[in-house]
């Protein structure tokens, strides 16, 4: 399989973190399963051949072009035969400021492209040449989030970062005191911009956080993970990690192959 990433243009490095494809050889005939991890982004997804469509776990076909909200838990999703697939990623508060409606109604769930902007979904499907998919994709973005009645939060976006920033363990309660707003308003403001409550965001975060350490193998037990993350012990670890990522992380290390950040490809 090939994988290609590619950086949004700067009038929209607001709203996109980047855009990619992963593709598979052409003579490729078995079934590939993907497991979406909870990862604190929401997406855009363009599948381009017809036949190959990804199915969830009853075998339910999705759409070919979709925009699916935050993810709480995992999921896996296979596709037959050989696949070409565009996504984008976008920054956790950039739906209510791209598309006017709250993050939260897309929340473990995905509306197709083809209810949004028929006509953009067309032309999507077919344009073959990659480059000029992601210019029509710009644009449409673009042109939403200039029509967009709901701009980007600041108070949001501070709040982000700071979970960001202390990997997801800062006081929530020493955050929205900061802000100058009641915790009732802030909880409901944060769920309306990035799709979940803000502590389970901090706990997606600080599960990222670990999970990078896996991925650039930066421990020498997994204790250390669990201690450096302040994970109760590494049973609570362990715990947390199934939930967000559907295996523990040691079937992740063995059983998984990330080309794709947060969609793996699962190794039969």
């Amino acid at each position: 399989m090939r994988f290609q990433q590619f950086f949004p243009p700067d009038y929209l490095q607001e709203y996109v973190r980047y855009f990619w494809v992963l593709e598979s050889a052409s003579d490729c005939v078995e079934m590939r399963t993907f497991r979406m991890i909870a990862d604190g982004y929401p997406g855009f997804i363009l599948q381009q051949a017809e036949q190959q469509l990804f199915r969830d776990q009853t075998q339910k076909q999705w759409p070919r072009a979709f925009l699916y909200g935050q993810t709480t838990t995992a999921g896996d999703i296979s596709v037959p035969g050989p696949f070409r697939t565009l996504g984008v990623y976008f920054h956790p508060s950039a739906l209510p400021a791209i598309f006017g409606f709250n993050a939260d109604e897309l929340t473990n769930s995905c509306v197709g492209l083809d209810l949004l902007a028929p006509s953009l979904a067309e032309r999507l499907i077919n344009t073959q040449s990659v480059p000029k998919q992601i210019e029509l994709l710009s644009n449409y973005l673009f042109e939403m989030a200039q029509k967009s009645k709901a701009a980007m939060s600041k108070d949001i976006q501070y709040s982000l970062r700071q979970i960001d920033k202390s990997s997801g363990g800062i006081c929530l309660r020493d955050l929205h005191q900061t802000l100058g707003v009641t915790e009732r308003s802030f909880q409901r403001k944060f769920k309306q911009c990035v799709g979940i409550p803000p502590k389970l965001f901090s706990r997606i975060c600080r599960f990222q956080v670990s999970l990078n350490q896996l991925r650039n193998h930066q421990y020498r037990k997994l204790s250390d993970v669990a201690f450096e993350n302040d994970y109760g012990d590494q049973s609570h670890y362990i715990r947390s990690f199934q939930e967000f990522a559907g295996c523990s992380p040691f079937q992740y290390q063995k059983q998984v192959n990330e080309l794709v950040e947060n969609f793996p490809l699962l190794v039969q």
